[in-house]
């Protein structure tokens, strides 16, 4: 008898560990830069980049091949640890922007980079399509001398080659700090494709990228 309520009291003492370790697991939160193995993201280099809303620029870097992870936030601001709600108003300074983890043997800078310019238009002051304000920006936040010359450069030869009508206003500012948005924000497109906006707006964005870069989209 007194081997068997001593069984009972340890099942009890395994159920009641593991019950503990579940709830600790499923309600701690995830550190983004935490979801990469330090081996893997010691090999990875950050590009930045702010065109129009972060849920477009978003969906489209997550789809080439090469790049890890894409985080959506806020960077070149005044204000600390900004709310979405904040941002909108325009009084922070900050850019809706994605940081974009990449390997670079995959896919270089220079790459990214093609992207970034064929993807938005650099032509429209604070502005892409009806998304209106500073936060929507066209910026590129450098985070070393080599991804500053080779943005300046490549915006120069844009720019000679006239591809747009209109002058190229991206700004080519250095990284500072970046700030993650919202959980709600991140993979929003992938997590709504039937939302309003990612249907009308998004969707034929993502479609007109994946058949211009077929050879760049992950398999």
């Amino acid at each position: 008898m007194m081997k068997f309520k001593l069984n009972i009291f340890i099942l009890f003492v395994i159920v009641s560990i593991s019950l503990l370790l579940a709830c600790e697991s499923t309600s701690s939160k995830i550190n983004p830069d935490k979801t990469m193995s330090d081996q893997n993201q010691n090999k990875l280099e950050i590009a930045t980049f702010g065109s129009g809303c972060f849920w477009c620029t978003e969906a489209i870097f997550e789809r080439v091949k090469g790049v890890q992870k894409v985080i959506s936030g806020y960077s070149g601001g005044n204000t600390e640890n900004p709310t979405y709600k904040e941002v909108c108003t325009g009084t922070t300074g900050h850019a809706e922007c994605t940081q974009i983890y990449f390997d670079p043997d995959l896919v270089t800078y220079d790459e990214l980079l093609e992207i970034f310019w064929k993807t938005h238009d650099p032509t429209t002051l604070n502005r892409q399509g009806n998304d209106v304000g500073t936060q929507y920006r066209s910026v590129i936040f450098y985070h070393n001398e080599v991804q500053k010359q080779k943005a300046e450069y490549y915006k120069k030869k844009l720019e000679e080659e006239k591809i747009w009508d209109k002058p190229i206003v991206t700004e080519i500012t250095e990284f500072k700090k970046f700030f993650p948005a919202e959980d709600y924000h991140q993979n929003y497109y992938d997590n709504n494709p039937y939302q309003g906006y990612c249907a009308f707006v998004i969707t034929p964005k993502v479609e007109k990228f994946e058949k211009i870069f077929k050879d760049k989209l992950k398999k």
